[in-house]
């Protein structure tokens, strides 16, 4: 599948930037050389706090928790690359999902899609239930299932395409119109897309939140988060529960995210080349009942895939006929695939959904979704192919 990504004007924090390509917005947005001493790459500002000019006047910033230098230049960068206006980071992916929530009050509804990452039902479930917030969780792949499950308390849409674990797909443009047509905000976690695949904001979402520590960070030595948005007033209010609830990155960990973004665009070609071999290779296998890969024509949703996606993604999951005796034996046999929770590192990830990533779902829930014993999550990382097969044929023999 040919990636086209031209992009349009960018416009970050009030500033329109001259038109460019994705892969140079990556590595210039915000990144310009240090004013100060010249340094090309951006500093780490590894301080707390500020020294102010004259009482009641700074240079900008007075406090990390507030705003940091480092920070602010990865904010810029990430809106940019999801076009968008404001982008804010934070401590984790859950802390940055935490935050969108903190925009409703007692007694609001949340529309869900079914199939989300368990770390995010858990947070909605067995946390924000608490505050008397209810959930609703829907078919993700049939968009009239959200506008029937819209009361007149519903003030969010939450969605992840693709999903974690099954891959699959929401119409982002139908639920948007639907979503605005109630004066909804429409959330999607496009952490599985990335925003080289997927631009949900294009499309009429309202916010687009991502775990940094999987593909824009893309080494596994980083943990964080980040929303961005256009609406100045989403922003002003997500802006306002950042620096008051304080879950931020260090400005360490924003420099690791930051270096880690200049690469997505040739990693994120690399993921999709191999994982689209990959899933190939499993759909023909004898022991692989069903794989899960929007880049297979197989796949229910391929038409979908291919017009809201410019590419399909480096995540497969796939079901195995054999039972807890091959998955066991599966998962720990492979010598390049590391056994490991995560996703989107440059290393291949192999993973046992049902009771890694998922395990705090309800076992009538993931029933239900298709979250089995059988099922194997693999995060596809950018090694040589050949390898990658033949590290799977030995563990599937």
């Amino acid at each position: 599948m040919e990636v086209k990504n031209k992009e349009k004007t960018v416009v970050n924090n009030g500033k329109i930037m001259s038109s460019m390509g994705f892969e140079t917005k990556a590595i210039h947005v915000g990144q310009e050389a240090d004013p100060t001493t010249g340094a090309t790459i951006t500093p780490i500002y590894q301080t707390s706090t500020f020294t102010h000019v004259a009482l009641g006047e700074h240079r900008g910033y007075d406090y990390s928790r507030a705003d940091n230098p480092t920070r602010a230049v990865l904010e810029a960068a990430l809106a940019s690359l999801e076009n968008g206006k404001h982008g804010l980071c934070f401590g984790s992916g859950l802390a940055a999902t935490a935050t969108v929530l903190f925009m409703l009050k007692t007694g609001d509804e949340v529309v869900c899609s079914d199939d989300l990452y368990g770390g995010t039902v858990r947070l909605f479930d067995k946390v924000f239930t608490n505050f008397n917030i209810k959930f609703t969780y829907v078919n993700g792949t049939n968009t009239k299932s959200f506008e029937s499950a819209i009361t007149p308390k519903t003030k969010l849409i939450w969605l992840e395409t693709p999903t974690n674990p099954l891959l699959r797909l929401t119409d982002i443009k139908e639920v948007s119109k639907i979503a605005k047509s109630k004066n909804i905000i429409l959330a999607v976690d496009n952490t599985f897309a990335s925003p080289y695949f997927q631009k949900p904001l294009d499309l009429g979402a309202d916010i687009v939140v991502h775990s940094t520590t999987k593909y824009l960070g893309g080494h596994s030595d980083v943990v964080g988060g980040a929303i961005i948005s256009n609406d100045d007033q989403i922003h002003k209010k997500l802006k306002f529960y950042q620096k008051s609830v304080g879950a931020v990155p260090g400005p360490f960990d924003s420099w690791l995210v930051l270096r880690g973004i200049k690469t997505l665009a040739v990693r994120m070609k690399k993921h999709e080349e191999n994982a689209q071999k990959i899933a190939e290779f499993l759909s023909t296998h004898p022991k692989i009942k069903k794989v899960n890969y929007p880049g297979l024509k197989s796949h229910p949703q391929h038409e979908l895939a291919k017009k809201q996606m410019s590419g399909f993604g480096g995540m497969i999951s796939f079901e195995v006929n054999g039972g807890k005796d091959l998955v066991k034996k599966l998962v720990e046999s492979t010598k390049i695939f590391a056994l490991a929770e995560s996703l989107g590192g440059v290393e291949s990830l192999i993973g046992h959904p049902d009771t890694m990533t998922h395990a705090d779902v309800p076992p009538e829930n993931k029933k239900k979704l298709g979250i089995n014993e059988s099922l194997i999550r693999i995060s596809v990382g950018i090694e040589d192919i050949n390898d990658l097969i033949n590290d799977l044929k030995q563990a599937l023999s």
